[in-house]
């Protein structure tokens, strides 16, 4: 059939160019992405509603600078906990939402189930260039594979001699604070000197090296505590999770210059660990070390297998080393801090605390705690 022609009214053949081609299938792609965003928002809220959540600050802010990083922050949190003591939801911005579990009924299931389909959460990314794709970064088949090859690294008989350094650090963090009131100090900052003891076992821990760092300053623990600072500090500040803008900034040149720090030492370690290891054979290395009983954590990785009998790469040593380094520290020193502060508001909770210490430790020589 002929088409009439159209020319009487000015319109001839249109030739589609290719740059309108390219347009409209862009526009096509855009449109079809934010449509599936906005079922995937709307799915996700319906699913939320359940949560019950402060009011917002207004529509666009959520709940944006509720509870900030300062003593008034902490009281508002204690106060939604006290309002919320099952959990509530808040909203950090219009569109992204945040769970808060309280209480411990509602934390276990979700500690007990199983966690290899779980998504990476985007406010994690901030850590990826840190410590790469480990247990705490990894999901899927990846994370259970690498959660069963470390599993040895956690049976007592690997964390037994590690008591021996906890105490030697916890001793030389006594005598700094003795000598430290000699010279008339009456303050201290806690979690500073809490960090660098745990910062101090844990280096000898997974990487058998003593850093003295609680006694004279350490470029490897600086790095350490200033790549904390900085993701804690870009956590905070949500155009700054856009990483292009993040590496034009300061910060973000300091948290490169940081992690070519740790990284190079981490390396060196793994490099100079296999080269001694090989020297020697490397499983006969490692096994004369595991009946010595003097294996850190480093050596569990080199000598961790799966199903298949495939061994970690280089970079995936490094990974969970360097995840070990900062959830090891960060976490400790947070939770022995908040030990000792509620220890001093309460002096009959520490009276009873340290007659039991001393009645464990009645009659033993030396008078430390042992396995």
């Amino acid at each position: 059939m002929r088409w009439p022609s159209l020319s009487w009214l000015g319109l001839g053949p249109v030739v589609p160019s290719p740059w309108l081609l390219l347009l409209l299938a862009t526009a096509s792609w855009l449109g079809a992405r934010v449509l599936v965003w906005i079922y995937t928002f709307c799915k996700t809220a319906w699913r939320l509603r359940c949560f019950p959540q402060p009011p917002r600050r207004n529509w666009f802010l959520g709940h944006v600078g509720l509870g900030p990083p300062t003593e008034q922050g902490m009281q508002e949190v204690t106060q939604l906990v006290a309002a919320y003591p099952q959990g509530f939801m808040v909203w950090l911005g219009p569109v992204v939402p945040l769970i808060s579990l309280c209480h411990p009924d509602v934390v276990r299931p979700v500690l007990n189930a199983s966690a290899l389909p779980w998504p990476r959460d985007p406010g994690f990314l901030a850590f990826l260039p840190w410590l790469g794709d480990g247990l705490l970064l990894s999901a899927g088949a990846k994370w259970g594979r690498h959660r069963r090859m470390l599993t040895p690294a956690f049976h007592f008989s690997i964390l037994k001699p590690y008591l021996k350094i906890f105490n030697d650090s916890v001793n030389t963090m006594h005598a700094k604070w003795r000598r430290l009131m000699a010279e008339g100090v009456t303050r201290l900052d806690m979690f500073e000197h809490i960090s660098l003891m745990t910062l101090d076992s844990l280096l000898k821990c997974v990487f058998s090296f003593d850093s003295n760092c609680q006694e004279k300053p350490s470029e490897y623990i600086a790095a350490i505590v200033e790549l904390s600072a900085l993701v804690a500090k870009r956590h905070q500040q949500p155009l700054l999770h856009l990483d292009f803008l993040y590496q034009l900034t300061p910060d973000g040149r300091r948290f490169r210059k940081a992690c070519r720090l740790v990284h190079a030492f981490t390396d060196a370690v793994i490099r100079e660990r296999r080269r001694s290891l090989l020297g020697q054979g490397l499983d006969d290395g490692l096994q004369a070390k595991a009946k010595a009983k003097t294996l850190d954590f480093i050596d569990v990785l080199l000598l961790a297998k799966d199903e298949d009998g495939k061994v970690l790469s280089d970079q995936d040593i490094r990974a969970e080393a360097d995840t070990f380094m900062f959830e090891g520290h960060d976490t400790t020193a947070s939770g022995l801090s908040w030990v000792l502060y509620n220890l001093a508001k309460h002096p009959q909770h520490q009276e009873r605390c340290r007659q039991e210490v001393r009645e464990l430790l009645r009659d033993r020589d030396p008078q430390e705690v042992e396995w």
